[in-house]
């Protein structure tokens, strides 16, 4: 992403599915990057390059991807619930954060659900460079308002993490299909980039879901 260039990054959790309706959904979003969330395998979107995260969350669904427009550089996973990728000098981060009803198996440690996000986001810093950073995907907490899908201790981990690497969530008042919820599909970049048009985007297509969430989408002056 050079100077003085506006690119547009969105996230969605796609439940695992994958059809003909989704590419065009995906592709209608005009997005130059993607983070993208409980990925079918079967995914493969015209005119992007994809860095899948190795590890798989169910049969046929990996944990998360990311998709760039411009050439990609997959790298290692920082965490087996993430997928990243290096796209013109910047870090892209996809990933799955814990939430309530989530267990203490695999990838997840810790006894309460605010420990496991905790080595969760423990485990993203150590891994995640110092800057030229966005991260984002379905962190299962919505932070502001009321929590319903993660724990408010939870959201103090994801929002110290934040600030120690100075970054900012634009999305953060765009609600959630439910209502009266709040997004927990975030997008986070650095301060200097200036996050604009920060957009939900309804999944519903002739009253049906494509996924039980809706996509997000961000515009970064860099």
């Amino acid at each position: 992403m050079r100077c003085g260039v506006r690119v547009r990054v969105g996230t969605w959790n796609l439940a695992g599915r994958w059809s003909a309706e989704h590419e065009e959904f995906l592709l209608s979003l005009g997005c130059d990057v993607l983070l993208l969330t409980e990925v079918s395998d079967e995914l493969q979107l015209p005119g992007f390059e994809l860095g899948r995260a190795q590890a798989m969350m169910a049969a046929r669904r990996r944990w998360a991807a990311v998709a760039s427009r411009a050439p990609l550089v997959a790298l290692p996973d920082p965490h087996p619930a993430s997928a990243m990728a290096r796209v013109d000098g910047w870090t892209f981060c996809s990933s799955v954060l814990p939430w309530r009803s989530c267990g203490s198996d695999l990838p997840w440690r810790g006894a309460r659900h605010a420990d496991r996000t905790l080595a969760a986001v423990e485990a993203l810093e150590e891994a995640l460079p110092a800057d030229r950073l966005v991260g984002g995907g379905d962190w299962n907490h919505a932070l502001t308002g009321r929590e319903y899908a993660g724990s408010i201790e939870g959201r103090c981990h994801i929002q110290g993490a934040l600030t120690r690497r100075r970054l900012t969530i634009p999305p953060t008042e765009l609600k959630h299909r439910i209502e009266g919820h709040h997004s927990i599909d975030q997008a986070a970049a650095p301060i200097e980039a200036h996050a604009v048009g920060a957009r939900r985007h309804s999944a519903l297509r002739h009253e049906r879901a494509l996924s039980d969430h809706d996509a997000y989408s961000v515009d970064l002056e860099v």
